[in-house]
């Protein structure tokens, strides 16, 4: 398994002009390895929701790849999102689950089936384009640039370790703001969408 700061760098110097849509636990590491906050979309306090709001954003502006980062408690909430993005088919849609097993962002309790759950598998079945799963850094590392120029939708599980020490933990340098105040900037960057 791979520490997610680990796995988010190896993202972050891949991303290129991608916007990048996090929450919770995630958004927490992302923010700390970003370097183009401007296309970054931080959710804080809606747990689960990230998924659709890039399926959103994915179908309002198809000439942007849409990266969304999730952790694995948030996507047990919100499951159903599988199926409508399988649906909507957004070729430009890249979904990573962060699979750690525990609720990190709330103080490390175990999430329902921890790391027995494929999320890979659920995402396949419900009609993702194309699955992946890694355990490793080298793997991801080795496989990043192919996988970000697939068609999507594209969902990809990250198995983590599980981390509980302030590492992914929602204090951080970075101030908050509303998501508003993030979508103004979005708009400012790319123009109505």
């Amino acid at each position: 398994m791979m520490r997610m700061q680990d796995a988010v760098r190896i993202l972050e110097k891949h991303r290129k002009d991608a916007l990048v849509i996090s929450s919770q636990s995630a958004r927490a590491a992302w923010m700390k390895v970003s370097k183009n906050a401007a296309l970054d979309i931080p959710f804080a306090g809606s747990m689960s929701k990230e998924s659709s709001f890039g399926l959103g954003l994915a179908l309002a502006r198809p000439e942007r790849r849409i990266i969304v980062l999730s952790g694995d408690g948030e996507l047990l909430m919100n499951l159903g999102t599988l199926v409508t993005i399988a649906r909507q088919a957004p070729i430009n849609y890249y979904h990573f689950v962060m699979q750690n097993g525990v609720y990190a962002f709330t103080g490390g309790q175990a999430t329902p089936g921890g790391h027995k759950i494929d999320f890979s598998s659920f995402a396949g079945s419900a009609g993702y384009r194309s699955v992946h799963r890694f355990d490793a850094p080298e793997s991801l590392s080795s496989r990043i640039e192919e996988i970000l120029s697939e068609k999507g939708p594209v969902f990809v599980t990250l198995l983590l370790e599980p981390q509980t020490d302030g590492g992914v933990s929602a204090k951080g340098p970075f101030p908050w703001r509303p998501l508003k105040e993030y979508l103004h900037g979005i708009r400012e960057k790319l123009g109505e969408f």
